[in-house]
């Protein structure tokens, strides 16, 4: 409980001024939670202001976190694929996570990725209601349980959700997916395909909305 008492989350490091520069900016002093005391950057949603659709991931990775932004590892590249597959530019696409700091465990050298606790993901929640507020999305795709949870709560499970639109305040067309690195963490081949199969039709389907 002391943590929590600290680090009382976000919101009181938004800007008066919403826009996503402004934004961005002032996410790279947030202290509302402990995870930016050992991350190398913020990483911020990136994409353009208009973007139609947005897709939420969990927490920047390894690599996005020494470079600064969203969606650029190994994860990143399999969700380029499945953009690609779905024929939607990424450069129409605003990416962002629901916790904006790397969380990982030090192995050695290596850092590993952790889970952020629902408290992370809480305490976070502020930059990511404002990033959609300010967007306005028409398709909104939450990649993974942690994004889910972040926008349906802490019940929403990926399996009984993917596959159809679920109802949301965030955009006329929501979905939920499996996150590419999911993929990426199958334990054999013939199971990454089938993820990678069921990432890619889900995504094909979020992508039908916008040529509706």
């Amino acid at each position: 409980m002391p943590v929590v008492r600290r680090f009382q989350g976000a919101q009181r490091f938004l800007p008066v001024q919403r826009t996503l520069e402004a934004l961005r900016d002032a996410a790279a002093h947030c202290h509302g939670c402990p995870l930016y005391k050992e991350a190398t950057h913020v990483v911020f949603g990136e994409g353009p202001a208009d973007a139609r659709v947005v897709f939420v991931g969990e927490v920047p990775g390894d690599y996005e976190d020494r470079v600064g932004h969203p969606f650029v590892g190994p994860a990143g590249r399999v969700l380029d694929e499945a953009l690609a597959a779905a024929g939607i530019d990424r450069k129409r696409v605003f990416m962002t996570n629901a916790v904006k700091h790397f969380k990982f465990t030090r192995r050695g050298k290596r850092r590993i990725h952790d889970k952020p606790s629902r408290y992370e993901v809480t305490a976070c929640k502020p930059w990511l209601d404002a990033e959609l507020e300010l967007v306005e999305p028409e398709v909104v795709v939450a990649l993974g349980a942690t994004a889910g949870q972040a926008l349906f709560g802490p019940s929403f499970r990926i399996e009984p959700s993917r596959g159809h639109e679920l109802a949301s305040p965030f955009a006329p067309h929501t979905f939920a997916t499996l996150h590419p690195a999911a993929v990426l963490r199958a334990p054999d081949h013939a199971m990454r395909e089938i993820m990678k199969q069921r990432l890619f039709d889900d995504i094909a389907l979020a992508a039908a909305c916008l040529r509706a």
